[in-house]
């Protein structure tokens, strides 16, 4: 940890700094125990639910939309149009169900920030039927080796926060199930995310302005 004073770097049970003395109020080094509060549960739950309930609407607007079309147009009958809506409707569900599966499959896991990189890199961006023009963005890439020697990545791109807000050496606890990611040091922090829906909020803040969950620290 760091003097909240001095920013000289203090032992992580200091309560006075060795340097200018100063108290360390309110440290915030450690994994917070407030992970285990209802409300991430609460949230969890909701996340599901509803990305459940966009996919069948998703999946019955595709299905209705090209049944419709079937019979309007000349292009296309009848079942075959139905059958590419349903086509569409089961594709809207299974990423639904994925994603849901793969949050319950998740693992808590600690690990540390071992390498940060940015690139210049350029995509294709259509203009029309025939034409397309390259587009250039920066992806910034922050590589965490977890305690059994797995890295894993998290990528940002043309936004810098993330890529700041981490440290080469920081120790990172990623939470399963919210599939978020908690910072063990945050002495030296002014900001902080949410860890239920990743809001950017002021470090001073006790629960997340956006969803209210309680944030971690």
């Amino acid at each position: 940890m760091y003097c909240q004073n001095c920013g000289a770097t203090l032992p992580d049970e200091a309560q006075y700094c060795n340097k200018c003395g100063s108290k360390q109020e309110n440290r915030m080094v450690g994994y917070s125990p407030k992970i285990q509060d209802p409300a991430f549960l609460k949230y969890l739950k909701n996340s599901n639910r509803y990305a459940m309930i966009f996919a069948i609407i998703a999946a019955v607007i595709a299905v209705a939309a090209f049944t419709y079309y079937g019979e309007t147009s000349s292009e296309m009958d009848n079942p075959e149009s139905m059958f590419i809506g349903f086509g569409i409707g089961s594709m809207f569900l299974l990423i639904a169900i994925f994603q849901v599966v793969g949050k319950k499959k998740s693992k808590t896991w600690d690990g540390t920030v071992i390498n940060k990189t940015v690139k210049k890199k350029q995509r294709r961006q259509n203009s029309g039927e025939n034409d397309y023009y390259w587009v250039t963005y920066v992806e910034y890439d922050i590589s965490i080796r977890d305690d059994r020697g797995k890295t894993h990545h998290i990528m940002s791109t043309d936004d810098a926060t993330l890529y700041n807000y981490y440290t080469i050496g920081d120790r990172i606890r990623h939470h399963g199930g919210l599939n978020t990611y908690e910072k063990y040091d945050k002495s030296r922090d002014t900001i902080i995310f949410c860890n239920a829906c990743a809001s950017l909020n002021d470090i001073k803040n006790d629960t997340c302005f956006r969803c209210g969950c309680p944030l971690l620290k």
